[in-house]
């Protein structure tokens, strides 16, 4: 395995699905205040063809996804919201809660992205998306959606670069308060 200073986002992207799973098992979470900005978002090898297919059409054609962004809002809370860019107009969607939690994948810290904390479509598939650090601006994300125990735990790996730009604004209601 590779120093985490030799890792690029251009290696990131020739890795397997597998070995995407094994780095992020090796690699330490980010804390709740370094992760500030806008952070470009690349989908990574998926688990299949249909996850594949799937991602290639929700993040291109149709949403377009381009970021990831996040604010501290304490010391162990923060927020953030994902931007798509559409018609050639940035728009900011699916509103997450930030936490440091342990992985669904061994038990270790996490940057937790939970967006049943606002009211999305992100919130309603019981998506959970987790991110460690690979260096200073490199980072490796895993998302989960689904409705059962065993959906909950398929990986679709993404990776975050940046911070690329500010964070723009707040946005989304609430279904549970930050404390």
């Amino acid at each position: 395995m590779r120093k985490n200073n030799e890792i690029t986002a251009v290696s990131l992207t020739k890795m397997s699905h597998q070995q995407l799973l094994h780095l992020f098992k090796t690699l330490d979470a980010p804390s709740i205040n370094e992760m500030h900005g806008e952070y470009r978002a690349t989908l990574l090898k998926q688990p299949g063809f249909i996850a594949t297919l799937s991602g290639y059409i929700i993040n291109n054609p149709i949403l377009n996804w381009q970021t990831k962004s996040f604010r501290p809002v304490s010391d162990n809370q923060g927020r953030g919201y994902n931007t798509f860019l559409r018609k050639n107009k940035m728009i900011q969607k699916f509103p997450m809660q930030t936490v440091i939690a342990s992985s669904r994948y061994d038990a270790k810290p996490v940057y937790q992205l939970i967006y049943k904390s606002f009211h999305s479509l992100c919130a309603d598939i019981n998506m959970v998306d987790e991110v460690r650090k690979i260096n200073e601006h490199l980072y490796l994300g895993i998302g989960t959606w689904g409705f059962s125990e065993k959906q909950q735990h398929i990986a679709y790996p993404f990776m975050l670069e940046g911070p690329i730009h500010a964070y723009r604004k707040d946005i989304g209601i609430m279904r549970t308060p930050l404390k």
